[in-house]
C-alpha cells in the first residue's frame, strides 16, 4: 500500500484549513526509525504511542501513558496511521474538529526494532507487528531501554475491537518516569510547556 493510501483516514478525518496538524508530504528520511509519545487533552485525557514504520507513523492511543515499570502493563489502542511530521506537532486542534484539544510533545527520540524469530534471526519490524508482537529499544529525551508490542485481542477476521499492551521488558535497560506520568504536570520535550501553557499561549480557554 503506498504512503498516501496508509494516510487516507488520517486526511478523511480532518480539515486542514482549520486544524495546524500536517497533511504529510515527507518520505522516509533513511535514518534510524523514530518515535514520539504525544499527551492529548482531547474527549478524554490519553496519551499517543507512536512508531515510524515505513512512511508513516503506526500509531497507538494509551489511556495512562508508558512506564518504565515492567510490572505495568499499558492497554494501547491503534488509531489511524499518522504523517511522520506529526512528531513535532504541538497545539491546539480546533474545538468540534475531531481529536479537537491541546497536544504537547512529551518524549520523542529513535528506536531500535529487537524482533526475532525461534531461531535468532532478525525479524522485519512492520513483519513482527503484523504477526503481534514486536519488539525495540527506545533512546528519546525521556525514555530508555526495551519494550514490546503485543496483540492482546483482534487483529484477525473475528470482528473484535483491536487491543494491544505495551510493556517494557524486564531486563531491557530502561531508566526514566517510572508508573504514569502525571499528564497536567508533564512538560514538552520540544518547548518545556505544559498542557494548560500551551493552551494559553494559543489564546484557547
Amino acid at each position: 500500500m503506498g504512503e498516501r493510501d496508509r494516510l487516507r483516514d488520517y486526511r478523511g478525518k480532518r480539515d486542514f484549513g482549520r486544524t495546524g496538524e500536517p497533511e504529510g508530504q515527507r518520505g522516509s528520511s533513511g535514518d534510524e526509525p523514530r518515535f514520539v509519545v504525544q499527551i492529548h487533552d482531547a474527549s478524554t485525557l490519553h496519551f499517543d504511542f507512536r512508531l515510524q514504520v515505513g512512511g508513516v507513523l503506526r500509531s497507538w492511543s494509551i489511556p495512562k501513558g508508558p512506564s518504565s515499570d515492567p510490572k505495568d502493563k499499558r492497554l494501547a489502542v491503534p488509531t489511524e496511521d499518522h504523517p511522520l511530521e506529526y512528531e513535532e506537532f504541538e497545539g491546539v486542534i480546533p474545538a468540534g474538529d475531531y481529536g479537537g484539544g491541546t497536544v504537547i510533545v512529551w518524549d520523542h527520540g529513535t528506536y531500535e526494532p529487537l524482533s526475532h524469530d525461534r531461531e535468532g534471526r532478525p525479524v522485519d519490524f512492520a513483519e513482527s507487528l503484523a504477526r503481534g508482537h514486536a519488539r525495540f529499544r527506545l533512546s528519546g529525551s525521556k525514555l530508555h531501554g526495551e519494550y514490546a508490542l503485543t496483540r492482546f485481542r483482534g487483529g484477525k477476521d473475528d470482528g473484535s475491537e483491536e487491543a494491544w499492551l505495551l510493556v517494557r521488558t524486564a531486563g531491557g535497560g530502561a531508566h526514566g518516569p517510572s508508573g504514569t506520568p502525571d499528564p497536567r504536570r508533564a512538560r514538552s520535550a520540544v518547548s518545556g510547556r505544559t498542557l494548560a501553557q500551551v493552551t494559553a499561549d494559543a489564546g484557547e480557554e
